[in-house]
């Protein structure tokens, strides 16, 4: 399973329109196919900073979804209103309880 992190930092005059194109779009990430889980974290002192942690079948699944049409659609309305550069992290669980 790949475990996707997405640090996003955005104007803060933005964050509403981030958090309304976010809702709008959730469920049908979470139904894409190969995601398990969708996740909206956000930092507690940088309101302003959000991370998505989504969880997928595996490297395949995840290349679909970011080539999909879908993804497209939701990456447009997103990446302009950042005030930083996005940064992405894949990743395995090593270790849980």
């Amino acid at each position: 399973m790949i475990h996707r992190i997405v640090k996003m930092e955005f104007d803060p005059e933005k964050v509403e329109e981030f958090l309304s194109n976010f809702e709008a779009n959730k469920m049908k990430i979470r139904a894409f196919d190969g995601c398990y889980k969708l996740q909206l974290l956000q930092d507690q002192d940088n309101t302003n900073i959000f991370f998505t942690y989504s969880y997928w079948v595996d490297e395949p699944s995840l290349e679909s979804y970011r080539n999909s049409e879908l993804f497209k659609g939701i990456w447009a309305k997103t990446k302009v209103l950042f005030n930083a550069k996005p940064v992405a992290w894949s990743t395995n669980i090593i270790s849980s309880q």
